[in-house]
């Protein structure tokens, strides 16, 4: 059996991320992660225009409805860039997360870190690279002003 070529891995995220953030070409989105850049390419080649990475945007205003970590990283890595992406997105945004499915427990770890930062896990999908998780932030701004 032929053995499928990274992009072809690569594009199934990245599907599985447009699909469950319901990602459109009106939306703004921020990609990171260890293949962040790449991420950034693949929907900038699909006409996702309004994309953007950290390095590209320069003041963090919330300015952005879908964020995307991507990359086979560690917990400890996907907690470090959710910390970093978390300035950039709308009260009310979706996020995708790519969780590595070989590490034990990271699954459980990454959706206490999303539910922390108000996200509530609403879908997942089984990637050949891992599982990918997607949350919204929804009436975030009432659990700010109720704390």
């Amino acid at each position: 059996m032929a053995q499928p070529h990274a992009g072809s891995n690569r594009d199934q995220v990245v599907d599985a991320m447009i699909g469950l953030t319901r990602l459109s070409s009106l939306h703004r989105a921020i990609v990171v992660g260890s293949d962040g850049l790449e991420f950034y390419l693949a929907l900038r080649q699909r006409g996702f225009l309004r994309v953007a990475t950290p390095e590209t945007c320069r003041l963090p205003r919330g300015q952005h409805t879908i964020g995307l970590i991507a990359g086979q990283d560690p917990v400890q890595a996907i907690e470090s860039a959710l910390t970093r992406i978390s300035p950039f997105l709308s009260l009310s945004a979706a996020i995708a997360v790519l969780i590595d499915s070989r590490e034990p427990g990271a699954s459980l770890k990454i959706r206490a870190r999303l539910g922390q930062m108000g996200f509530r896990i609403e879908a997942g999908a089984r990637c050949q690279q891992g599982l990918v998780l997607a949350g919204y932030r929804q009436s975030f701004g009432q659990l700010e002003n109720a704390a």
